[in-house]
């Protein structure tokens, strides 16, 4: 398994995120995120399997104000990350795109933060897939850098069946997975050869 240069933002942004056991912050406990924005100016990810229950979106869209008559998607509200709480981003599939507000993270993945896109969301138009986070999770110049090389986290691809698809409750060992690791054989314990 090859490490990726945590200094070079093509190899970070429109990836995932995998909380390495003992992360220390319970936040990010066997977080998977999704990984929208890094540069020497910092970084910005939305946690994807870590849904808020006690949230509807249609009752986010009433207190949005955004009158729909009959609702005919649900989309899943999840805590996005421990900054900006409430305030809402959705990441979503390549097929929408808001001209004024939509961060294209790749061909596939786009990230909006504006009440368009939850619109758009209600009248069941584009985008074809979505999740919505409220916050999300933030570092400053080098500090994911640094976490990374401390063995905080671990990368790997991001696809639509693992961030739209697959379960909460399994993401984040599917997301092990897919770089041929077994949770169970995880040690919180990190060391160096």
């Amino acid at each position: 398994m090859t490490r990726p240069d945590p200094s070079d933002p093509s190899q970070i942004e429109g990836k995932l995120l995998i909380a390495m056991p003992g992360m220390g912050d319970p936040r990010f406990d066997r977080s998977v995120i999704f990984m929208c924005a890094h540069s020497a100016d910092g970084a910005l990810g939305l946690i994807v399997n870590k849904p808020m229950p006690e949230l509807s979106f249609a009752n986010l869209l009433k207190q949005l104000e955004i009158d729909v008559p009959l609702v005919s998607r649900d989309v899943q509200v999840h805590f996005g990350g421990p900054v900006e709480g409430g305030r809402g981003f959705v990441l979503h599939s390549g097929d929408f795109v808001s001209d004024a507000s939509t961060l294209q993270v790749s061909k596939d993945f786009g990230m909006t933060a504006t009440l368009d896109v939850m619109e758009a969301l209600a009248a069941d138009g584009a985008p074809r897939d979505a999740l919505l986070a409220l916050g999300y999770a933030g570092w400053g110049p080098g500090q994911l850098e640094a976490e990374i090389l401390q063995n905080g986290w671990l990368t790997c691809d991001a696809t639509r069946a693992l961030v739209f698809e697959e379960g909460n409750e399994t993401k984040w060992t599917a997301a092990l997975a897919t770089l041929g690791v077994d949770a169970l054989m995880l040690s919180a314990d990190a060391g160096r050869a």
